[in-house]
């Protein structure tokens, strides 16, 4: 079935980012392509007006940035927030498990995933390998690598049901028995993960040996292609749709938009797993970067009174199969546009005054919208909306396309929605609303 160029932009992303630290590569790679600027947190800065500039931390987190006019404290900043993380199987320290005439490899669960769905799936891997370089003069160089296997090298078979007459009466997943990854027979020439990493980097032009290589950052993925699907094309269904549509979506809003007002586009890592690190929404990216492009606490504090951040991270849309776990005043439908989240506890930084200045936004640039609150009687999820606004009080607001299978290895979602909602996104950068 056909692909609009917004979607193919979008697989091509989805692609090229089974990792949080390959998304922000491609990211960087996008926003330099179009002429930003790199910073370097480790240098001064020469931020000039109408100047656009990206920067990157830890290699899984970024900001884009437009200056403006650098009037933040009348101004204010339209800020977009989203994450480059996504729920999965990270790769353990140690993982070499030899059993029965076999190689797994032992993995330690990422977020929330839903296990079941990593069973019976062609895997592969993908991360970052990182080491120190030393120099002749001067200081020892920490270097990183993004490696992706890209080809399929691992699976995690079911048992049979022979074996386990009651699989199919609700099977409780042993994280630490069941998910070790089948990568090969066991053989007599003698095989190490670490080993085997080495010749990779050496591979790349890295003659390294094993007691170079200090550490790696590496995730289990399903290599499969993003695809269109449904009898008219109406679906798209992908791996880690959650939340990279967001972050697409946002780069392209940075990247079509020329309206020139002061803009900033922040992409955190970890917010599957509660935000609090040096690249999440808990740390102090966000806050560092505002100390630096304010002269002073006087103008950064009435910088961040006139700012709006749209918390981008997509929402619950609703189960034909299973409509009983929906509140029914808030039920959002696939294709039918973004969706505004609520929250009573404050698991989304919706308000009255942020939802207002979503609902203007959607009006004037002609998009559809939609709600969503959680039954009364079950848990709600969070995004990094309540942290960051929490940390620099941010008027701010939670939204984004509707989806199911929300942290299924491959995700569903509608096919017009994400394009919908890069053009909300672009309506709230090119537009001052205090």
């Amino acid at each position: 079935m056909s692909t609009t160029p917004f979607n193919k932009g979008l697989f091509d992303f989805l692609s090229a980012s089974p990792t949080s630290f390959h998304a922000v590569d491609h990211l960087e790679a996008l926003f330099t392509k179009a002429g930003y600027t790199v910073l370097d947190e480790s240098k001064a800065w020469d931020i000039r007006p109408s100047g656009r500039y990206v920067l990157t931390r830890n290699g899984g987190a970024l900001i884009a940035f437009h200056a403006g006019s650098m009037d933040f404290s009348n101004q204010g900043l339209r800020i977009i927030g989203a994450h480059t993380d996504s729920p999965g199987l990270k790769i353990k320290p140690r993982p070499d498990i030899r059993s029965a005439s076999s190689v797994q490899l032992g993995v330690e669960v990422y977020g929330g995933p839903i296990l079941s769905t990593w069973f019976d799936r062609e895997l592969s891997i993908a991360g970052r390998l990182s080491f120190v370089r030393e120099k002749k003069e001067g200081p020892a160089l920490i270097e990183s690598v993004l490696v992706d296997f890209k080809a399929p090298v691992a699976v995690i078979p079911n048992l049979a049901i022979h074996l386990d007459r009651d699989v199919n009466n609700g099977r409780n997943i042993n994280r630490q028995n069941d998910l070790p990854a089948l990568l090969m027979m066991d053989s007599q020439t003698p095989f190490g993960f670490k080993t085997h990493l080495c010749q990779q980097l050496k591979d790349m032009g890295h003659d390294l040996s094993d007691n170079t290589l200090l550490d790696f950052d590496l995730m289990l993925y399903d290599p499969s292609e993003p695809a269109v699907t449904g009898m008219n094309g109406e679906f798209i269904t992908a791996g880690r749709l959650d939340n990279l549509v967001s972050c697409y979506g946002a780069a392209r809003a940075m990247l079509d938009s020329d309206a020139g007002l002061s803009a900033l586009f922040i992409a955190n890592d970890h917010e599957e797993v509660g935000s609090v690190s040096t690249s999440g929404a808990g740390g102090n990216l966000l806050t560092a970067f505002l100390d630096r492009i304010c002269p002073g606490p006087e103008q950064k504090a009435r910088t961040t009174a006139r700012s709006f951040m749209i918390s981008a991270d997509n929402a619950h849309g609703v189960h034909p199969s299973f409509k009983d776990r929906y509140e029914p005043n808030h039920a959002p439908l696939l294709n039918q546009g973004p969706v505004l989240k609520y929250n009573a506890g404050q698991r989304y930084a919706t308000n009255s005054r942020s939802a207002a200045a979503f609902r203007y936004l959607c009006v004037k640039g002609n998009i559809p919208f939609q709600e969503y609150a959680v039954r009364s009687d079950m848990a709600c999820g969070s995004t990094i909306g309540p942290v960051t606004s929490g940390n620099t009080g941010i008027l701010t607001v939670d939204a984004g396309i509707p989806m199911v299978a929300m942290h299924s290895i491959r995700e569903t979602a509608g096919a017009r929605d994400p394009e919908l909602f890069a053009r909300l996104l672009q309506t709230h950068v090119e537009t001052e609303i205090h």
